[in-house]
């Protein structure tokens, strides 16, 4: 497979998860682990029955224990985080909060060997921040419910693992991507126990149903095989552009589906979201990409 052709992929999983707090939210009452498990099911399911079906695919999923921390932990903790937030808070700051992950990714990615933090990196995380402190207000913080500042802590943690996971994975790129089913199945089991432990099931009615399994296909299903391929045989720092505008389309999806109100407040934060990511992504943007073999 060429580079372009896994960079498109990859763009596919972005594309994906622009619509992942939608399906999310379209959910209604359905809890967050049990949302967890059941997405999780299906999107291992799928994967299992479009990639590791193939002869001797089987095998990708003999790793090492701290192979099966990182892809597990990676997925269950940030959907869980994820989850509960959009369950919590209003769905559109939440999730504006939840994508600063692009933004930190670079900020952590600075501190791996060959690389530094550098100006650049310092004003994008500041432009970052001063978008999550402009949705605060807008909210207004002192009126906020306590559910609200719950949902916004939720979508803050889950981007520091989502950020921590995809700087750690970068580490075991050899990894074959068929590994990805073992990760969600592992991760739809964790979102059972979870839920059978703290949870009361709710029976999903028709359209919840089909967000369900909407969700488990796409943006918690064939976007993580496309990721996978993105980041290990495509144009890494293309993707990671990219992805600054996943909470842009995010956004927009939300207020056009009627989910999210449109404001100033609203606006402005996603603006400066988005340009902190790019500001802190310009040092590696000005650098010429590595030659990789692709195969």
């Amino acid at each position: 497979m060429s580079s372009s052709a896994a960079t498109l992929l990859g763009f596919g999983a972005a594309a994906l998860w622009s619509l992942l707090a939608l399906l999310t939210v379209a959910t209604g009452p359905v809890p967050p682990f049990q949302v967890l498990a059941t997405t999780f099911a299906i999107g291992a399911l799928s994967g299992l029955l479009t990639w590791t079906w193939r002869p001797g695919a089987a095998r990708a999923l003999r790793q090492p224990l701290r192979v099966w921390l990182i892809g597990t932990g990676g997925l269950f903790g940030y959907h869980a985080l994820y989850f509960a937030a959009l369950k919590l808070a209003p769905p559109a700051e939440a999730g504006l909060i939840n994508y600063l992950w692009p933004l930190l990714i670079v900020l952590f990615s600075a501190a791996l060997p060959g690389e530094r933090l550098r100006p650049a990196h310092l004003l994008g995380c500041l432009l970052g921040f001063c978008g999550v402190a402009v949705l605060v207000a807008g909210r207004g913080a002192l009126q906020a419910r306590p559910q609200d500042i719950a949902g916004y802590a939720c979508a803050f943690a889950a981007a520091f693992v989502w950020a921590g996971y995809s700087v750690l994975s970068r580490r075991e790129a050899a990894v074959p991507t068929d590994a990805v089913t073992g990760f969600c199945f592992a991760t739809a089991l964790l979102g059972l126990l979870c839920h059978l432990a703290f949870e009361t099931t709710v029976s999903p009615s028709a359209g919840q149903w089909l967000a369900l399994v909407a969700g488990g296909a796409g943006p918690v299903g064939a976007a993580f095989f496309l990721w996978d391929i993105g980041m290990k045989r495509g144009d890494i720092r293309l993707l990671g552009v990219g992805s600054y505008g996943i909470p842009v389309a995010s956004t927009l999806v939300l207020v056009a589906a009627g989910y999210a109100e449109p404001s100033w407040s609203l606006a402005l934060a996603c603006v400066l979201t988005v340009a902190g990511a790019l500001a802190a992504a310009l040092p590696s943007l000005r650098r010429p990409p590595p030659t990789t073999k692709c195969v």
